[in-house]
This record gives C-alpha cells, structure tokens and sequence, in this order.
C-alpha cells in the first residue's frame, strides 16, 4: 500500500521561518505550500517549489485567509464571492512559480480558519472547488474523510485524498478536537508512534474520550508549527516504513 506523508511548507515571511523546511522536505512526500496570504512570500514559495523539486517532494496550494498576525486562524467576514477570488489568487501564484520550475501543483490543502469556513457551508464549498476545478482540473483536494470538503470535491468531479492528522486529537464524530481545549495537540513521541501505528494497522483511531473510530484516510498530516515537528515526521515515516508501505506523494497513491 502507498501512504503520503504531507506537511504545511513555507509557513514564515522575509527571514522569518515557521520551522526547518529544508529537514522536513527529507522526510514528507507531500508538501503543503503557504501561498502568501497566511503566511509565505514570493520567494519563499520559490524556494519550496525548488526544495521540493530537487527531493521529489509533490507541491500543493496551502490557500488561507490574508491575516498574518493570526496565522489564518481566525475567521475573516468575507463575502462568498472575495473567499473565491483569494483561493484562485493564492493557487494562480503557486502554480505561475511551479511551472516556471517545469512543475505543476498536485494538490490543494485549506489552511485553518479558511478551510473551517469552506467546510461548513455546502453552498461556498461547491462555488469554491467549482472554481478550482475551472483553472486546475486534476488537482487532487486534501480533505478529512466525511467532509463537506470531500463531498463537494466528489459533486464537482475532483480526485480527493484524506487525511489523518498524526498531531492532533479527534472526537466521537471524528472532527477534530479545536486548540483551545486542552490536550487537542499531541506533541510526545510515544503517544504520536502509537496513533500512526493504530491507524496503519487497523484504520481507527482512538478519540480524546477513550473510544474507537474509523479512521479512512491514505495521507498523515504532520502540522510543521506543532513544537517538535521534525522529530514527529520522522516517527511517522518510520512506522510507515515499518509496516512495509510505501512512502509516496499524492498523486502516486491516487494513481
């Protein structure tokens, strides 16, 4: 079985650096690229393009809301319309500087705040991926399994990859545990190696409450920004490795 690793890239701006995305880029096979509204700049976006580039590495749009002192975590009131214009603006800047690497994007992945709204409104979501679709018809959109993002990809006639987020705690109805609930990020090793090893063996995971869920997904998510995220992505590529799966970028194990 082919499993994707993937991560948020580029997530910083001029000098700053969210993280080590040289060391990261070693590890995943996806990588999620801020676009420069959350986060990211012009530059950056072109070194992660080429970091990518040089390690195989599949590139994907990180599109999020234009509110860098939140880090796109909070919710922006924007008209239907203006959160359609920022997901075209925010994939065509990506996709002009992958293509002027002889690239293309693979995938799309929405970043916090921006993806909460997408995903809680049928409506915006099928206007959103609609759009996507017009401009990049075999992008493969990052969802988490029974989304309204997932279903909307599939209204649309897009290829879909869920996801499982290695670092962060689900609940009952497996939405994920919001950050300002204590324990919601999951940071020690042993307990993250535990919840990739579950989740590779039997396709569950074990909620914050204690019980068993389905856990459907062919991609583990490592946030970048989660203290330690290098040393996290390690410990899921090996337990990929360990079970004998194939590490591979997006489009591969949607192939």
């Amino acid at each position: 079985m082919k499993i994707d690793l993937n991560s948020d890239m580029g997530e910083g701006f001029g000098p700053y650096r969210l993280c080590d995305d040289e060391a990261l880029m070693d590890v995943v096979s996806s990588a999620n690229i801020a676009c420069g509204f959350h986060a990211g700049d012009p530059e950056m976006m072109l070194r992660m393009v080429r970091l990518a580039k040089a390690r195989g590495v599949g590139i994907g749009a990180h599109p999020g809301f234009p509110d860098r002192l939140g880090f796109g975590r909070r919710d922006m009131p924007v008209s239907a319309e203006e959160l359609r214009a920022q997901v075209l603006y925010q994939l065509g800047a990506l996709s002009a500087i992958a293509a002027s690497e002889g690239l293309t994007v693979d995938h799309i992945s929405f970043h916090a705040a921006m993806g909460n709204r997408v995903n809680h409104d049928p409506a915006l979501c099928d206007l959103v991926l609609t759009a996507v679709k017009t401009v990049a018809p075999e992008i493969i959109v990052f969802c988490m399994s029974g989304s309204e993002i997932e279903r909307s990809a599939l209204r649309c006639g897009l290829k879909t990859l869920t996801l499982f987020l290695a670092d962060r705690a689900y609940d009952a109805e497996g939405a994920l545990v919001p950050r300002s609930i204590a324990n919601s990020v999951i940071k020690e090793e042993m307990a993250v190696r535990a919840r990739v090893k579950q989740f590779l063996e039997t396709a569950t995971v074990t909620t914050i409450d204690g019980q068993t869920i389905a856990m459907p997904a062919r991609s583990i998510l490592v946030h970048s920004d989660t203290p330690g995220s290098l040393e996290l992505a390690k410990i899921v590529r090996s337990e990929i490795e360990a079970t004998g799966a194939a590490l591979a970028p997006a489009r591969d194990v949607i192939a």
